[in-house]
């Protein structure tokens, strides 16, 4: 009998106790917070920014941010109603600073596995490809040159760029070239412009704007085979959960199945072009 009571109060003590660790896993997941609740809490978006039109640019005199991305920043902050704060970087941190958590996101990322190992990444706002852009007559690109061997040659100087997507994908290909890095986007069209270099190494719509205000002397080649083609999209700090993730790949499938993106695109194309004229 007293064996029976027993028993019967073990196994009422493992229910009871199987109850509260229910109720107490419950209300974990219940009370559990996700990164942009964070985010919402501290009332801010912090978006690490490097400069490379039309992605993002900013104005020299004001320091306002403009560009693509930084609209795209703008408009997740409304999302979750927080003010948006653009935290300037360079290219070769810009990385390393959101791993540090100096800010939540990473504007304008180019999807490498490199990269994948350090932290996550959105969908693609947009494709990106690799081109040379170059004065038709400098007299080192040959007629017809159509592969990156075809000015992978002694005496050219490619102007990038540096830290990157399109710096790391000239470095893996160049053997014989000679490679100028460069810490902004001007400097390396100066380079090219002043004859420092020959050869502007960066994102076909960027080099389209270059060339465009240049026509009467700047032309652009998608190398054969391609140096890159990547999906640009805003990196993620490595700890977010799929759930945080998610957040931000539904905001932006949305933008870019509407063609709202392709319209801030034009519009930041729009904008350099002005400004260039």
């Amino acid at each position: 009998m007293l064996s029976k009571m027993i028993t019967s109060a073990l196994r009422a003590t493992a229910a009871l106790a199987l109850v509260a660790g229910l109720s107490t896993t419950v209300a974990s997941a219940q009370t559990a917070e996700g990164y942009w609740q964070g985010v919402q809490k501290s009332g801010t978006l912090r978006c690490g920014t490097a400069v490379a039109p039309p992605y993002v640019m900013r104005d020299p005199a004001s320091g306002e941010y403009s560009g693509f991305f930084a609209d795209l920043c703008r408009e997740f902050a409304d999302v979750l109603q927080v003010k948006a704060e653009f935290v300037d970087t360079t290219w070769d941190n810009i990385v390393a600073g959101l791993q540090a958590g100096k800010w939540d996101l990473s504007l304008a990322l180019n999807r490498t596995p490199t990269r994948a190992m350090a932290v996550q990444f959105s969908i693609p706002a947009m494709e990106y490809q690799i081109s040379l852009a170059y004065n038709k007559e400098n007299p080192k690109i040959p007629a017809g040159a159509a592969s990156v061997a075809d000015i992978d040659k002694e005496g050219v100087t490619l102007a990038v760029m540096s830290g990157t997507a399109q710096d790391k994908a000239i470095s893996a290909a160049v053997k014989t070239a000679t490679i100028l890095r460069l810490p902004t986007n001007d400097e390396t069209r100066l380079a090219v412009v002043s004859r420092r270099a020959d050869i502007l190494v960066d994102a076909s719509d960027t080099n389209q704007l270059f060339t465009q205000s240049n026509p009467d002397w700047a032309v652009a080649m998608n190398p054969t085979p391609a140096l890159a083609k990547q999906g640009v999209a805003f990196g993620l700090p490595h700890q977010l959960s799929a759930a945080d993730v998610e957040v931000v790949n539904i905001f932006l499938e949305e933008r870019v199945a509407t063609g709202h993106v392709d319209e801030l695109i034009r519009k930041a194309v729009d904008e350099v072009l002005k400004a260039g004229n």
